[in-house]
C-alpha cells in the first residue's frame, strides 16, 4: 500500500513551527506496511490544498493530512477535502452536541466559530479526538482513502491510533524496526563499522539517522527475528559506543544504570545553562538518582558555588579541562552525590578566553578518586553546541557507569 503525507499550514512554510508531524507520520505509516511515496507541506489556501491533495492521490492509495481543522477562517482542510471528494460539507448534529458539551464541561462559552468543526463532507466519518475539539475525518475518494488529522502533535497522535490500526489491517503487511543507538561517534564511522560486520539481506532497509549527538542505526523489514540478529551484529561491531536499543533514551539509560548501582548524580553547568539537569529530570521518578545541579555561568560563581579553586581558574581559565574536572569534583562533594558531571565550554557566537566556538569540556567525578574528562570541539551554532554538549555529558557518565 502506498501512502502520502500532506502537512497543512502557513506556519510550516514560514518556519514558525517545525514540521514534526510529517516525520512521525512517515515512521508510523511505514510500521503498518504503508510505503510513503509522497510528502509535502502546503499553505492555508483552498486552491493550493486541492491541487496538492489531487497530486498526492495520483501517487498514493491513502493520503494523511495534518492541520487545518481548527475553528478559524484559515483552517481550510475540511473545505479542500470536500471539494476533492465532491462531497459538500454538512453540519453534524452529533458533533455539534459534542462540542457544546465539551465547552460546558469546562465552564466556558463556546464561540460560534467552533461549530465549523462540526462540518463534515457528505458520506465522511468523523474521527474522535480525545485530546481536543477538532475531530478528524475519514473520507473515501473513489477507491482511495483520505484521513484528515488535527495539527497539534498530541491531538494528531491521539486521533491517529485507530487510523493506523485500520491501515495495518488493509495493508496486510507488518513492518518491524530494530534500532541501535550510539553516541560520541560520527555517522560515517558508524556506517563503516556496521557495514564491515553486517550483511543486509534483501527485503531489509538499513538507515543511519544522526541528530542531537546520537547516531541511530535502524533496520526495517517484515521479519523481526532477522532484524534482531542484524541489530545484535551491529551493536557488537560498535562496541561501547552503543548506549541503547529501540525506544531507549540516553537519559533513561543513565537513570537505569544509576538505579542498579544505587548511585546518585549532581551536575555543574556553565555553557548549557541548566539543559543537562533538565535532561536528567524529564523522566518520572528521576529524583531517585538526581540530587540537583548548579548553573555557574559567571566565572566567580564556579568558585563560590561549585568549589573550583581560584588557582585553577587563574591558571587555566573557565573553559578548560582542569576547570571541568574541578566543577565535577566540587558539585559531587557539595551536593552529596555519588557522581558529579560538569560541562564548560564556548557555545558562541563569540570565542571566549581565546577558545573557539564549539570548544567543550565534559567531566565526571566519582568514588575513590575516579575522574574522567573529555574535551573536543562540537559543530554548529549556539543551540546545537549546547544540545551536543548535553549529549556528551550524559554519554560520558553512561560510559563511566557501565565500566564500574
Amino acid at each position: 500500500m502506498r501512502g502520502a503525507v500532506l502537512a497543512v499550514g502557513d506556519e510550516l512554510l514560514l518556519g514558525d513551527i517545525v514540521n514534526t508531524n510529517a516525520a512521525w507520520l512517515g515512521e508510523q505509516l511505514a510500521a503498518v506496511g504503508v510505503q510513503v511515496v509522497h510528502s509535502a507541506a502546503v499553505g492555508d489556501d483552498v486552491p493550493r490544498l486541492v491541487t496538492a491533495l489531487r497530486r498526492a492521490l495520483e501517487d498514493a492509495d491513502v493520503v494523511v493530512l495534518s492541520g487545518g481543522l481548527g475553528p478559524t477562517v484559515d483552517d481550510l482542510t475540511r473545505d479542500a477535502v470536500a471539494l476533492v471528494a465532491d462531497a459538500p460539507l454538512q453540519r453534524s448534529a452529533a458533533l455539534e452536541e459534542h462540542l457544546r458539551g465539551l465547552f460546558a464541561a469546562y465552564g466556558l462559552p463556546m464561540p460560534e466559530a467552533n461549530l465549523r468543526q462540526a462540518d463534515v463532507p457528505r458520506g465522511a466519518r468523523a474521527l474522535d479526538n480525545p485530546a481536543g475539539t477538532a475531530p478528524g475525518l475519514r473520507v473515501e475518494v473513489g477507491d482511495q482513502l483520505v484521513f484528515a488529522l488535527p495539527g497539534p502533535p498530541h491531538e494528531l497522535r491521539a486521533v491517529a491510533a485507530p487510523v493506523l490500526a485500520e491501515l495495518a489491517e488493509l495493508s496486510g503487511a507488518r513492518l518491524f524496526t530494530r534500532t541501535v543507538h550510539c553516541g560520541m561517534t560520527g555517522e560515517s564511522q558508524v556506517a563503516e563499522l556496521v557495514e564491515a560486520a553486517v550483511s543486509v539481506p534483501e527485503g531489509v532497509a538499513l538507515a543511519y539517522l544522526a541528530g542531537g549527538g546520537v547516531v541511530r542505526v535502524r533496520f526495517t523489514g517484515e521479519q523481526d527475528a532477522v532484524l534482531r540478529r542484524l541489530a545484535d551484529a551491529a551493536a557488537a561491531a560498535l562496541g561501547d559506543a552503543v548506549w541503547g536499543r529501540d525506544a531507549d533514551t540516553l537519559a533513561g539509560v543513565v537513570h537505569g544504570l544509576l538505579g542498579r548501582a544505587g548511585a546518585t548524580v549532581a551536575v555543574a553547568e556553565s555553557l548549557t545553562g541548566g539543559l543537562l539537569g533538565a535532561a536528567l529530570t524529564e523522566l518520572p521518578g528521576s529524583s531517585a538518582g538526581f540530587r540537583g545541579g548548579v548553573v555557574a555561568y559567571a566565572t566567580e560563581l564556579k568558585e563560590s558555588l561549585a568549589g573550583v579553586p581560584a588557582t585553577v581558574l587563574a591558571e587555566h581559565g573557565a573553559v578548560s579541562p582542569e576547570t571541568a574536572a574541578a566543577l565535577a569534583c566540587g558539585v559531587r562533594e557539595r551536593l552529596g552525590a555519588t557522581y558529579g558531571v560538569a560541562l564548560t565550554g564556548v557555545a558562541g557566537p563569540d570565542e571566549q578566553e581565546g577558545r573557539p566556538v564549539g570548544t567543550v569540556h565534559a567531566a565526571v567525578a566519582g568514588p575513590d578518586g575516579l575522574l574522567e574528562v573529555r574535551s573536543g570541539r562540537l559543530p554548529g551554532d549556539r543551540e546545537r553546541v549546547r544540545l551536543l554538549a548535553v549529549a556528551r555529558g550524559l554519554d560520558l557518565l553512561r560510559r563511566v557507569l557501565q565500566a564500574e
